[in-house]
């Protein structure tokens, strides 16, 4: 008798090993997901100006700037 609830012990403490490994891996990818957004984010505006000053040099000789409202 023993032995059968130190094998039931057993297969319990390795289901919830698997059901920890699958929460951790969640937390990773919900972390690296924050990670990617908040550098678009921050990145953003950058982008953004060396976008519009490109446009602007690009249409300054032709003639009014057509890019943006």
């Amino acid at each position: 008798m023993l032995a059968f609830v130190r094998r039931c012990a057993r297969r319990a403490r390795g289901a919830a090993e698997k059901g920890a490994s699958a929460v951790e891996y969640g937390l990773m990818i919900a972390a690296i997901a924050a990670v990617i957004v908040g550098t678009v984010f921050a990145l953003g505006g950058f982008v953004k100006s060396s976008f519009d000053k490109t446009c602007s040099t690009l249409n300054a000789p032709v003639g009014p700037a057509s890019c943006g409202p």
